[in-house]
């Protein structure tokens, strides 16, 4: 039977069963019970699809660009100038049969209305209505210059509502937005993301989703996915594996193994008979060192008296030879 009919494709012309998929994928998901890292699968047509969020940590060493928007831009004003101040009709708020006078007049200050004496002449009240008429005017003006102020302010910075509209619409690294200033930075070594993916894409494809997330300018190609282990090991994901599935395989436990985005030319890769000896301490380390050279020495010394020995043999016999005699 076909591979591609009974397996999961992993690599490159490499297929684990569909069996031993979904036994792992059942570990997986027991392990992430409640949380929003379980995995779905379905089948399509005899294969089978699993997909989620795949967590990935940062293991940069140089800085990367983020392309971003940020607070350096200003919102643009409408293109009729009058329309900020759509809505205040100064006509009216001067006519006193406006309903939007009644409306200012209840939101302003309280006025406190002086009543002259009978006694006091009539040029008096004349002298009152022109006072009103001039607190009118001052009020229709105070407001007219609280409006322009808004709008000067909204023109400098954005309003609350929005830079919550903004941020909604942008992901951050470590719960930090980047403006222009800075804009280049290394995230913070062993800090996780995560990304949805399925089972059918690429480690190129993965890294595409990463990298437009956080809308970061570097190339795909500049950068690798590694499997870390905890003994050390470190296996690069070649370009045609597929890492959600190699990360069900690998086991739920992220203090086993874990999934670090690295440099494509500072990442190295690490082999188990390597890994063994990088968690001891330098003592440690040197006495290893210090017994194998001790173990040379004496294979050296083997050697070289096994060496002797058959050149005496050799020098014995052709002793023994007659002088005149050749050899055939």
């Amino acid at each position: 039977m076909d591979n591609t009919e009974c397996g999961v494709q992993i690599g490159e012309n490499k297929f684990i069963r569909k069996a031993t998929v979904l036994s792992h994928l059942k570990t997986y998901n027991l392990y992430y019970e409640g949380q929003n890292l379980q995995l779905r699968h379905r089948e399509e047509e005899g294969e089978l699809i699993v997909e989620g969020l795949l967590n990935i940590f940062w293991g940069l060493r140089r800085p990367i660009r983020l392309q971003m928007q940020d607070d350096h831009e200003r919102i643009r004003p409408p293109p009729s100038s009058t329309s900020w101040h759509s809505g205040c009709n100064l006509d009216s708020q001067g006519s006193p049969n406006g309903t939007d006078s009644q409306e200012m007049t209840q939101q302003s200050p309280p006025t406190v209305e002086v009543t002259a004496p009978d006694s006091q002449p009539e040029n008096g009240g004349e002298m009152e209505e022109e006072e009103a008429e001039e607190d009118s005017e001052s009020s229709a003006q105070l407001l007219r210059t609280k409006s322009d102020a808004g709008v000067l302010r909204r023109g400098q910075r954005r309003s609350p509502s929005d830079q919550r509209k903004i941020r909604r619409h942008r992901f951050s690294i470590n719960g930090h937005f980047y403006n222009h200033k800075t804009s280049v930075f290394t995230p913070s070594f062993g800090s996780v993301t995560n990304v949805r993916i399925n089972s059918c894409m690429r480690t190129p494809q993965v890294l595409r989703v990463l990298l437009n997330k956080f809308k970061i300018e570097n190339s795909p190609d500049d950068f690798a996915l590694y499997l870390v282990h905890t003994s050390g090991e470190r296996a690069k994901l070649k370009r045609t594996d597929h890492p959600l599935v190699l990360r069900v395989m690998q086991g739920p436990c992220e203090q086993v193994c874990k999934v670090f985005l690295m440099e494509a030319d500072l990442g190295e890769e690490v082999t188990y008979d390597v890994a063994q000896y990088i968690k001891f301490e330098m003592p440690v380390l040197q006495s290893f060192i210090t017994k194998l050279k001790e173990e040379e020495d004496r294979e050296v010394q083997k050697l070289r008296r096994r060496y002797t020995y058959l050149r005496c043999i050799i020098e014995k016999q052709l002793g023994c030879l007659p002088e005149g005699s050749t050899c055939m």
